[in-house]
């Protein structure tokens, strides 16, 4: 069975208010992380026909801060399936009411996984790619999984390779950073 990305795809509007702010009088970045997960939750259940669960959350970038008194808007669109997994890309734009202006402020991707009554994975529909967007979103998720892997792997290879270094490669190592040796 497959399905297309419009059948999931969601969107989530939550007016701003001052209760979700942080000290800087901005819109707390874990507030704003909650509401991706809700709306990647619902896309991915709407995509699985099921629970799912966040298994990690990646490239979140932050490009504007959000306002007390915005409308943000989160569309979520499914990018990428496996077997039971999901890859959820999600857009978030911020509305200030008065002016009528927009921003995008914020992208990120949510992996989630589609889990049965005992916590193991379930399989998910396939995804029907209908239009270039939906493609290069396919491929551009594969390629991220892919490269995330790759980095893993290197990245362990290294850390097994830092347990047995001696004081002065150390020392030699990080000699133009901001940091000290004792």
């Amino acid at each position: 069975m497959y399905k297309s990305v419009a059948d999931s795809q969601t969107e989530i509007v939550e007016l701003m208010t001052p209760n979700f702010a942080n000290f800087g009088g901005k819109i707390h970045g874990g507030h704003l992380l909650s509401l991706v997960d809700k709306v990647a939750y619902v896309c991915a259940a709407k995509h699985a026909d099921n629970y799912c669960v966040t298994v990690a959350v990646d490239a979140v970038d932050f490009h504007h801060p959000i306002d007390v008194g915005e409308l943000l808007h989160l569309y979520a669109s499914v990018n990428y399936v496996g077997k039971s997994s999901i890859v959820i890309g999600i857009k978030v734009v911020a509305e200030n009411i008065k002016s009528k202006s927009v921003r995008h402020t914020n992208s990120c991707y949510v992996t989630m996984v589609s889990v049965d009554e005992n916590g193991k994975g379930r399989k998910v529909p396939g995804l029907q790619l209908q239009t270039p967007t939906d493609i290069r979103r396919f491929i551009e998720a594969k390629r991220r999984k892919e490269a995330k892997l790759e980095f893993k792997n290197k990245f362990d290879e290294e850390r097994e390779a830092l347990m047995s270094i001696d004081k002065m490669d150390t020392e030699k190592m990080l000699s133009n950073e901001n940091c000290e040796v004792i």
